[in-house]
């Protein structure tokens, strides 16, 4: 993918050299949707790392002054206009506002650029920053399918099964979002510090 910039971070391929940031914020999963994807050491680091940058489903999150790896997004593209969408971040920058901005981007990128006609995310119930950010983003809550996926056995062996709310986001509704102005103040998203 084409690099995308905003005036503090750079959307862009993963590459190999970005194992270090990966393993800091994979090896121990905060959310129990990337458990699947716990990273043990730098290694198995470093061939995630090449394994994200062989696709463009796959979008590092770097800091635009020193290009270091702070988090993730994807975007999975279902014929023929839509893409599932999610984002993880390290714990080390939670709550200075990267995910929104990197969100918004790949928002901007995959309507404008893509020609999505709708974007999705799955997120579990008990994850309250993910819908947050959901929210903050103009995304729709469409419903909650419950017991709909497990990341984890309990201790007696069987799995857990996650009650999961689907959100969404049709172009129309981004248009409007994205240009909407915010109470008081200028474009919601486009001239946010």
């Amino acid at each position: 993918m084409e690099t995308i910039e905003t005036d503090r971070l750079r959307l862009r391929n993963f590459r190999v050299d970005d194992a270090e940031g990966l393993l800091e914020y994979v090896r121990e999963p905060r959310a129990r949707c990337f458990l699947s994807l716990e990273l043990a050491d730098p290694a198995a680091a470093k061939a995630e790392a090449a394994r994200r940058g062989s696709s463009d489903e796959n979008v590092a999150i770097a800091l635009a002054g020193t290009d270091d790896l702070i988090g993730d997004l994807f975007a999975v593209h279902e014929e023929p206009d839509t893409y599932s969408v999610g984002w993880n971040l390290n714990a080390d920058h939670a709550d200075a506002g990267f995910a929104l901005k990197a969100a918004q981007a790949l928002f901007r990128h995959l309507f404008d650029d893509r020609g999505a006609r709708r974007l999705y995310a799955y997120v579990e119930v008990d994850n309250a920053p993910s819908r947050g950010l959901c929210e903050r983003l103009g995304m729709r809550l469409e419903g909650t399918f419950v017991e709909f996926v497990t990341f984890t056995d309990g201790p007696d062996g069987m799995p857990v099964y996650e009650d999961t709310i689907q959100y969404a986001i049709p172009r129309r509704e981004w248009d409007v979002v994205d240009r909407a102005p915010a109470a008081g103040g200028p474009s919601r998203f486009r001239d946010e510090p």
